[in-house]
């Protein structure tokens, strides 16, 4: 279908009858539409899950603007439908598309998601088969798109193996324009589509192609990709085993400063989940938390110097019209130009009437006095992770951070205005017992007790109580994860504990943490359980109120998946890790 006509027929019948129409129109502000038959190549970058979700995710800005600053090249984006979305294009016969165009998503030459969350793989599936492409990358020719995946879920590739052409490992700045130069390049010169994946793999170290290595169920099946692919001087990370499978290394960008942020990025027509300048102003953290993924995926620790930044803030500011400029980072309080840059950011910003939040502070030494320094007109709350509650918990788990600072830090905040605190716990961490549930409480209720005497009433200290997950690539990937039964009597106990009306308790639903557990530490067996899950009517699954975890169970079941030995079983050291072939940082 020509582009012309597919926009006519979905604003026509379509949009009237769906929630949000403008979520599937493009032309917002700062939008990118080029001419598809005045470049060499054409790449629709696909998150999957809702608009509103995805226009939030600051790296979806970078690299559409990154592909779209070149001249060869062009870049849309494409979002998973709504379900009255999908159901209307199913009825009415119509593909997915690109948002510039309304290209439909099948006419791409390189099609590529970005895998924040092991619970949005069905949502792959739904965009691929509203796109006409096959879900299996076995039944995909040279005449369908190369489909790609790159984000935090690469750090264990296997459950989407079958459904996935090529995965990405580490930073997209570097990888996605030579993947996508690469697939142009063999695709033109191949014979078929596997001859052209096997010299992509064969030229790019960061890339791993499910395909070369075999069909096998597991990673004890594969067969060997060609000799001098990849490097194995990171092998005594990931465990190789004796067939000398090779080891995948990440795509590393070694200076910030040579990658331009996003001082045109999109400025919805909708809502979003953040709407704000977004600054990242390092990349990597300084921290050895035992439990935490993101550190091994970003590292090595990198920064934009201060100027950069203050320069960027600018453009983006007249570029956009925000009123907020949110520093990203995961460890912002450790950024070494910090007080010069929330300074210089103040000067300039504040008598626009343009605030300044920092989401992600590191509670340590320096927190003590991180409030004062962010004292400006909007002292609604902040948000820390302090993780555990008890000091001794914390130091097991390797998070450098005391009781006293969190105490001495929430005094200033109150002290200058804030009235809100957010804390972020974990429970069913290795080593965990009953004292350190009680201190959630314990402590959060002090929190609430010092605010009430520092500004005379209650501040509001919400508890937020996720349920551990090990997850691959981190000292505690080989920890099993706690049992259904214990995650139920320490909810119930965290429920039933007598608190302040001002201290609130959120705890992450169990269901979803039990099968994002399965999905994280599987191996590519559960390619089919995930369309099992799917076809079954699995949609929108990280979405409490459209999550459906009996399709997941009863899928599992279906498919022959242990869970039982995935969830649970502590591995040793020479047990076989199903992503012990992709190394990381660390």
């Amino acid at each position: 279908m020509q582009p012309d006509e597919l926009r006519r027929r979905v604003v026509t019948d379509i949009l009237p009858r769906v929630q949000t129409p403008g979520q599937y129109l493009a032309g917002e502000l700062n939008a990118v539409a080029k001419d598809h038959a005045a470049v060499r190549g054409r790449l629709c970058l696909a998150f999957p899950d809702a608009y509103t979700i995805g226009m939030s995710h600051h790296g979806l800005q970078v690299l559409y603007h990154l592909m779209n600053r070149r001249d060869d090249w062009l870049c849309e984006r494409v979002f998973t439908p709504m379900p009255d979305m999908e159901a209307l294009l199913r009825e009415q016969g119509l593909p997915l598309y690109g948002l510039e165009s309304f290209t439909p998503l099948g006419q791409f030459d390189v099609v590529g998601f970005s895998l924040q969350y092991e619970l949005c793989a069905t949502n792959v599936l739904t965009m691929l088969d509203l796109a006409g492409i096959p879900l299996h990358a076995a039944q995909r020719t040279l005449d369908h798109p190369l489909v790609i995946a790159g984000g935090p879920v690469v750090a264990n590739p296997e459950p989407m193996a079958a459904l996935i052409d090529l995965f990405a490992l580490g930073d997209g700045e570097e990888a996605l324009p030579a993947i996508c130069d690469g697939w142009i390049k063999h695709r033109d010169s191949a014979g078929n589509r596997t001859e052209a994946l096997k010299r992509m793999a064969a030229e790019l170290p960061f890339a791993y192609v499910p395909a070369v290595h075999g069909d096998g169920p597991s990673i004890d099946s594969f067969e060997p990709r060609p000799s001098g692919c990849g490097d194995d001087s990171l092998a005594s990370n990931v465990q190789p085993p004796a067939s000398n499978i090779p080891i995948i290394t990440p795509a590393v960008v070694s200076d910030l400063e040579t990658v331009p942020l996003p001082t045109r990025p999109i400025v919805p027509y909708i809502e979003c989940v953040q709407d704000r300048i977004t600054l990242e102003i390092m990349r990597g953290c300084p921290g050895r938390c035992r439990f935490c993924q993101s550190r091994p995926l970003k590292h090595p620790i990198r920064f934009r110097s201060v100027e950069t930044l203050i320069a960027a803030a600018i453009e983006s500011y007249h570029n956009t019209g925000y009123n907020e400029i949110g520093l990203l980072s995961l460890s912002t309080s450790d950024y070494p130009y910090f007080d010069e840059l929330l300074r210089r950011l103040f000067a300039e910003f504040r008598p626009r009437g343009v605030s300044i939040s920092v989401p992600s502070l590191r509670v340590n030494e320096q927190w003590r006095t991180v409030a004062e320094k962010l004292n400006t007109d909007r002292r609604s709350g902040l948000t820390l992770a302090p993780e555990a509650a008890r000091d001794e918990l914390r130091r097991h788990i390797g998070k450098r951070l005391s009781n006293d600072d969190l105490l001495a830090g929430c005094r200033r905040a109150f002290e200058c205005g804030f009235h809100r605190v957010k804390l972020y716990f974990m429970c069913g961490l290795p080593g965990e017992c009953e004292a350190d549930i009680d201190g959630i409480i314990e402590l959060s209720t002090e929190i609430a007790r010092l605010g009430r005497d520092v500004i005379g009433r209650w501040p509001t200290v919400v508890a937020n109580v996720s349920n551990f997950v090990p997850k691959p690539q981190t000292p505690f990937q080989d920890e099993p994860m706690r049992r259904r039964d214990y995650f139920e009597q320490v909810h119930h106990r965290l429920r039933s504990t007598k608190k302040p009306r001002a201290v609130q308790v959120k705890i992450h639903d169990l269901e979803t943490s039990l099968i994002e557990a399965v999905l994280a530490r599987g191996d590519r067996r559960l390619s089919q359980a995930i369309e099992q899950a799917w076809r079954a009517g699995a949609r929108m699954d990280a979405w409490n109120d459209r999550f459906q975890p009996a399709l997941w169970w009863n899928a599992f079941e279906q498919c022959g998946i242990d869970t039982e030995s995935i969830l649970h079983q502590c591995r040793g050291a020479d047990d076989a890790r199903p992503w012990r072939h992709i190394a990381v940082n660390r």
